[in-house]
């Protein structure tokens, strides 16, 4: 199992989900509306990695979290 976490203003509680690679997981989100949003502006960090691709591939106990963007000064 995959954990999936979401910080900040995405209030939604972590996932526990047997995927392999992120396009896996952006199809799950992509399928709650609220989500949606979140999926086009947010960063993706595996293993507290900054990843770029949703080619990803993911094992078991691998933390993928999902980074909102935030402004502040």
């Amino acid at each position: 199992m995959v954990r999936v976490e979401f910080l900040g203003p995405i209030e939604k509680k972590p996932l526990e989900l047997d995927i392999s690679n992120l396009n896996e997981l952006a199809e799950i989100l992509q399928k709650d509306k609220e989500m949606q949003v979140w999926l086009e502006n947010s960063a993706v960090a595996v293993n507290d990695t900054l990843v770029s691709s949703r080619d990803v591939a993911l094992k078991e106990g691998d933390r993928v979290v999902l980074l909102p963007p935030v402004c502040g000064g």
